[in-house]
């Protein structure tokens, strides 16, 4: 990228970011300014000399993707974003943390234009990167051919101290290095400083050499308050290709700031009036707030520039679609994020093919047949596992590994739930790919914040669980999920599946895939799952997450119940509707795969399936509380929930789910109870 010719220094640049920093924290009460101020030269580097991006497109293919993972810094990015010329007015910054700004507190991804990802959590930013990366030498060895380099950008993170203390730090950063992502570029702001102080008392990691024995490039000791510093290092770090790099800057936070300079109290809070008067004597600041000099915009201003780079891509893509039309359709169609125009109809063929086979397995083998099927047809799916492929079933016939030399659609991961997930984040939002990742349900727990970022952000991330309840068996307690999937229903947005045949299983794999704006769990079982036979309209009925599985006899009288059931513990509820039949009470059986998919559903349709007035029963192999939104409350005599509210013990699955009253018989005298 060539800077634009304007008469504003580099001083000056940096200082635009400083102010608008200040001011907009100042007027919003909050905020951190400590960061933008101490890293403003080094965004004056790679921002303005650097970075290819078009202000006038956000969303342009070829674009570098830039991560602020020291996201609390969020000031930085908005000033950045709006001096470079995106659609970010001043109004918009002066409503710095106000309610729908378009700058909220940490950067979020399609709220404000330019934002690659939500950051915040600290981190995750620089694992979403990795992603990023990843997915961008993908694409390059997927499509790209002699003569036509369509794909061909880099992935830049500002990490901080506070990042690097995170442990998914340590996971990304060991898999990046392991598989020589050369086109990641991170810029470490070594400022020393957190919210409680001095980091010395608690961070003392040698950063450099822990980044070296991860495999990364390391310029180490750049000053990170001398543009020329940061731009040589920038140019030192393009020319090393087989590794990411690392560039530690020194820096002062809130650096400008005569009395807070370099202590926590620039880190989260206004610098307040009076120092902000300082800072700008000290700065030669001679400018009230919010007001930026024509000379330093022109400066700033990528658009001129971002419309060249993006008329040149565009140029390149047009000759490269004269040459191969069919790869330039795909490469524009998995951008998009569109899948094929047949793959609904290929889908249900293969619900089809399932039921006419009815086959009894693990839905985590059903799992596997899925991804079979659905991976021939959607080559942007790619998977991985937390070193448990062999367990969860995530590899089909044509998964190939990703190493540093050779490039497939399958990661191995390693024992990095957290990173996997983030990654697979960064993935989805990079385009071009559909990530699913698996390991144990239990193990949800390490990576549940990089859920509920995928949720946030409305990513079509699927995450694969399998192992899912006291049916794992012997490795007991520890590894037996109880609250799991109860607590990841509660993510908003989140959908999660727990399918109880391989028809189910098809269908859930479907809907994961062609849920465009949301992210999806699919939970699956260690053990065997009879399968059940079911009519077409039945079947068509599972994608609306909750259905008549086997209803009311017409031709019985009696006592009428409603038995709720998920998984595994579908065939207990159909066993138990057989038993009551013969003693004169008529149940109908609602499998209730997806209770977010069913709650979206309209009211006359979830009436129809769950009828007022008649007593309900919820089984399923976890924690009660979530069903009683189903089965009345826990005081209601007409409703009830079969499950468990207590770990798990060690012993194979037959034998705990007798010990925990998962059997027909405990689910017949629980309908008795609540239709007696």
């Amino acid at each position: 990228m060539t800077a634009p010719t304007a008469t504003a220094s580099d001083v000056e640049l940096s200082n635009a970011i400083r102010a608008l920093a200040m001011d907009a924290v100042e007027a919003a009460k909050s905020g951190h300014p400590g960061m933008p101020m101490g890293m403003a030269e080094i965004s004056v580097a790679l921002w303005n000399r650097h970075l290819r991006h078009n202000p006038a497109n956000a969303h342009w293919p070829d674009r570098d993707r830039f991560v602020l993972s020291n996201g609390h810094g969020s000031m930085l990015q908005y000033a950045l974003l709006h001096l470079t010329g995106y659609d970010l007015p001043m109004g918009e910054l002066r409503n710095f943390r106000q309610l729908h700004s378009k700058t909220p507190g940490h950067p979020e991804t399609g709220v404000t234009p330019g934002v690659e990802t939500t950051t915040g959590p600290l981190g995750q930013g620089f694992a979403n990167a990795v992603g990023m990366a990843l997915a961008e030498a993908l694409l390059a060895t997927e499509f790209n051919a002699p003569g036509h380099g369509i794909v061909d950008h880099r992935t830049y993170v500002f990490v901080g101290d506070g990042c690097l203390m995170e442990g998914i730090s340590h996971e990304a950063a060991s898999l990046a290095g392991t598989l020589k992502l050369g086109k990641l570029v991170a810029f470490y702001d070594d400022n020393g400083i957190s919210i409680d102080g001095h980091v010395q008392g608690w961070f003392t990691d040698d950063t450099p050499k822990r980044f070296e024995a991860y495999g990364w490039n390391v310029i180490a000791n750049v000053d990170g308050h001398d543009v020329a510093a940061v731009d040589a290092a920038i140019k030192a770090a393009h020319a090393v290709t087989d590794r990411p790099s690392l560039i530690c800057c020194k820096t002062t936070i809130g650096k400008g700031a005569p009395t807070k300079a370099g202590t926590e109290a620039a880190h989260g809070a206004a610098l307040g009036e009076k120092e902000i008067a300082a800072t700008r004597a000290a700065l030669h600041w001679n400018y009230p707030p919010f007001e930026i000099p024509d000379a330093i915009y022109a400066a700033w201003s990528a658009r001129e520039c971002g419309a060249l780079l993006e008329s040149s891509w565009d140029a390149k893509f047009a000759a490269y679609r004269a040459a191969f039309p069919e790869r330039a359709a795909e490469f524009t169609r998995r951008m998009a994020g569109e899948l094929p125009g047949d793959f609904a109809r290929k889908a249900k063929e293969f619900v089809a093919a399932q039921s006419a086979k009815g086959e009894t397995v693990a839905t985590r083998k059903a799992s596997q047949q899925a991804i079979e099927a659905y991976a021939r047809l959607l080559p942007e799916m790619i998977g991985g596992s937390a070193d448990l492929t062999g367990s969860v079933f995530t590899n089909w016939s044509g998964s190939k590994a990703i190493t540093s030399a050779h490039q497939g659609n399958y990661v191995n991961f390693g024992v990095r739930e957290f990173a996997m997930s983030a990654i697979a984040n960064g993935l989805a939002l990079h385009g071009g790919f559909i990530p699913y990742v698996g390991t144990f349900l239990t193990f949800s727990d390490y990576a549940r914040n990089a859920l509920r970022m995928a949720s946030l952000m409305k990513l079509r991330s699927i995450f694969v669980y399998t192992h899912d309840s006291i049916g794992l068996g012997e490795d007991g307690p520890t590894h037996q999920s109880i609250e799991h999937a109860a607590s990841l229903r509660l993510i908003p947005g989140m959908d999660l599946w727990r399918p109880c045949d391989t028809v189910e299983s098809a269908v859930a794999w479907a809907a994961a895939l062609e849920r465009r704006h949301g992210p999806s769990c699919l939970l699956f079982t260690r053990q065997n799952c009879p399968f059940v036979p079911r009519a077409q309209a039945v079947i068509d009925a599972i994608d609306r997450g909750g259905y008549v599985l086997a209803d009311f006899d017409a031709s019985a009288s009696g006592a009428r119940a409603v038995v709720i059931a998920t998984g595994s513990e579908v065939a207990l509820a159909l066993g138990a509707r057989e038993a009551l039949l013969k003693e004169g009470i008529n149940v109908r059986v609602i499998s209730m795969p997806c209770t977010s998919v069913f709650d979206r559903q309209d009211a006359a349709y979830r009436a129809s399936v769950l009828p007022a007035g008649v007593p309900r029963v919820a089984v399923e192999a976890g924690v009660t509380s979530y069903w009683h939104r189903y089965v009345g409350s826990l005081d209601d005599k007409h409703g009830t929930v079969v499950g468990i509210d207590t770990f798990g013990e060690s012993a194979p699955a037959p034998v705990l789910f007798k010990h925990f009253g998962f059997t027909v018989e405990r689910v017949v005298a629980a309908v008795k109870g609540v239709a007696g």
